[in-house]
């Protein structure tokens, strides 16, 4: 037993010198640490606790309250004049994109290339407090999202928790298509082709055998504007969306779809997927569709602002400010509607590590800021269905926890400064001196 403890502690030096993560989440178990703060954030009530403190044992919340019952030789971890509240959750990412031509990316940069980068990426995300992520599909990097996520959780790198659904599907022309170039240089699409209802049960049996959690597919788009109303051709019909639906459901996986319009949007929601992610203009059908079934939209402003900043001529930019001015009116009657919202950024084009600017948005555009952290950390549980284990700080949920200056619910901007980051019981980050 000496030797195994001996050959153990040498084990954990050579991977601390690659890695403390796996090392970390052992010692983690080994004792309790109470985490101490001027306030702490009771998300479900939307009110704050003043002050508060969190007990851990091993990965998990023992104790929550003003104050704890904590045993002799606990770690006391005192963040002074901060705020603890649950991990961040960001709903809609891209690990494997980075600012840049998007279509590019796929053709000049290869898969172990995006690969390494989409696990700097996963740091990022860590590092400003979001310790769970939805990823998108990888844009042409096909199933390595799985290793990412798998190395995650077998300790190896450091990032969030991760529901991945592997490269997203889409039709042949269609939204992610390479369309513009040579078709005698067959550039790859960024998600994978199926066109029709056998093809599409074909592809989602494929990715889910590589590991996906989920399955995304393109359903609207390219977008278009014409007087102010937007326009965004659907790609699968009702029937074809409720084939996967269905055959997602045989394995008790969801179906998500890139949809910013109808009647893509409204299929999608009739037939039965998880979330409806852009939702830039709705219907007032899909709106109660979407109410009924409790089907989320994934608003993702933060790439449309960055893109209205960022386009490649005046009247690029000027077209996206349009389309974003349309997102934010109809936001807004999405909101009257009663449409469940989850925070999602889009993440990706637009620097890893920055997303949390979604939460300024969206209380700008019509939510409170008690609204907008419940919808990204209750919701966003629920999305991506870790609820009862994530999203808020009660005894048994995983000790996914952060810290801010200042009160979120008096300021959302608080959130941009994550100064402490725990998930699972192991502390990430810690505050500067």
């Amino acid at each position: 037993m000496i030797r195994f403890h001996y050959l153990l502690l040498v084990l954990c030096a050579l991977l601390l010198t690659l890695t403390p993560v796996a090392c970390a989440q052992d010692a983690a178990s080994a004792h309790v640490i109470v985490l101490r703060a001027a306030r702490l954030l009771d998300v479900e009530n939307g009110r704050i606790v003043s002050p508060g403190e969190v007990m851990i044992k091993g990965d998990r919340i023992t104790a929550v309250g003003q104050s704890v019952k904590a045993p002799a030789g606990a770690e006391v971890i005192d963040l002074g004049n901060r705020t603890l509240l649950p991990g961040l959750i960001d709903a809609h990412i891209h690990l494997f994109l980075h600012p840049g031509a998007e279509d590019l990316q796929t053709v000049q940069e290869s898969i172990p290339q995006r690969t390494i980068m989409a696990t700097l990426a996963a740091h990022d995300d860590l590092m400003a407090g979001f310790t769970a992520e939805r990823d998108m599909g990888t844009e042409g990097a096909g199933p390595a999202d799985t290793a990412v996520r798998d190395a995650i959780n077998r300790g190896e790198i450091p990032g969030p928790r991760l529901r991945i659904s592997g490269n997203a599907i889409n039709i042949l022309g269609g939204h992610e298509d390479a369309i513009g170039y040579n078709p005698d240089q067959h550039i790859l699409p960024n998600a994978t082709y199926a066109n029709g209802t056998d093809q599409l049960i074909e592809v989602i049996r494929e990715q889910f055998k590589h590991g996906a959690d989920f399955i995304k597919i393109y359903e609207t788009g390219a977008d278009s504007l014409h007087d102010g109303q937007l326009s965004s051709p659907y790609q699968y019909t009702e029937p074809e969306l409720s084939a996967a639906v269905h055959e997602a459901a045989r394995l008790g996986k969801h179906v998500a779809v890139h949809a910013t319009a109808d009647p893509g949007a409204l299929f999608a929601a009739r037939a039965g997927v998880i979330s409806v992610d852009h939702a830039f203009e709705l219907g007032d059908e899909t709106m109660r569709v979407m109410h009924e079934k409790n089907i989320f939209a994934v608003p993702t402003f933060t790439i449309q602002e960055y893109f209205a900043a960022h386009g490649a001529t005046p009247q690029a930019d000027k077209r996206e400010q349009q389309m974003l001015d349309v997102h934010i009116r109809e936001f807004r009657k999405q909101l009257a509607a009663g449409v469940p919202m989850a925070m999602g950024s889009d993440v990706g084009p637009f620097p890893h590590g920055t997303q949390a600017r979604e939460f300024e948005l969206m209380v700008n555009y019509g939510m409170t800021p008690a609204a907008a952290l419940q919808a990204d950390v209750i919701n966003g549980a629920k999305l991506l269905e870790w609820d009862g284990q994530i999203g808020q700080l009660k005894p048994g949920y995983f000790a996914d926890i952060v810290a801010v200056s200042g009160n979120p619910l008096e300021d959302i901007a608080a959130l941009k400064h994550v100064e402490f980051v725990m998930k699972g019981g192991v502390v990430f980050k810690k505050m500067l001196p």
